[in-house]
């Protein structure tokens, strides 16, 4: 079995196809019968595992199983002690409200590699940086989650998955998980379980 963390770049899809212009994982993992467990949107970054593991891929994927995700969030503005307890206690998004998150400011900012292409910068309005861990995965949800509260994300990067980090790794980097991180994973993901 072979479980990878992969950084995915902005702009690439979590795919193995091409589409729309935008390339897929193909372009950067040449590894056959593995697949993504889980998905980040084209226009998010970050840590991306893929493993031809199916239990570890059901595990990851199906929304029966919690797991902590970690978000670094770029938003327009600063926001208020009051948006991030409405975040941490869940918003409405599409007809349903999230489940109870963690949110707070990153203070320093978070030291990435700057993205191509760069946020659009506007003089006038500030940008504050925000960690929000999340037990579950909806579409687009931090964007949808930040946006309720007033404050559109500008940049969006999954930082980890329980206590796998993209520590080390830049966009487009990978490394294969050791056995050691897949039992402690798999223990984890056992001990989630909502049902």
């Amino acid at each position: 079995m072979t479980t990878l963390l992969f950084y995915k770049p902005y702009g690439v899809l979590s795919q193995f196809s091409d589409e729309n212009g935008h390339p897929g994982l193909c372009h950067w993992i040449e590894i056959p019968h593995i697949y993504a467990a889980g998905r980040l949107d084209h226009d998010s970054e970050g840590l991306l595992l893929l493993t031809d593991d199916n239990w570890l891929k059901t595990r990851l994927t199906d929304p029966r199983y919690s797991h902590r995700k970690t978000y670094w969030a770029q938003v327009e503005g600063s926001p208020s002690e009051e948006a991030l307890a409405t975040l941490a206690g869940g918003v409405w998004v599409q007809g349903k409200k999230t489940r109870p998150a963690q949110a707070k400011p990153l203070e320093p900012p978070p030291e990435l590699p700057p993205r191509n292409p760069p946020i659009r910068y506007r003089a006038s309005i500030p940008t504050t940086w925000l960690e929000i861990v999340l037990t579950e995965g909806r579409n687009r949800q931090v964007r949808r989650m930040t946006a309720a509260v007033g404050h559109p994300t500008l940049r969006l990067v999954r930082w980890a998955i329980g206590d796998l980090t993209l520590a080390g790794l830049l966009p487009g980097d990978r490394r294969t998980l050791q056995d050691a991180e897949v039992l402690k994973l798999k223990r984890t993901l056992t001990g989630g379980a909502t049902h």
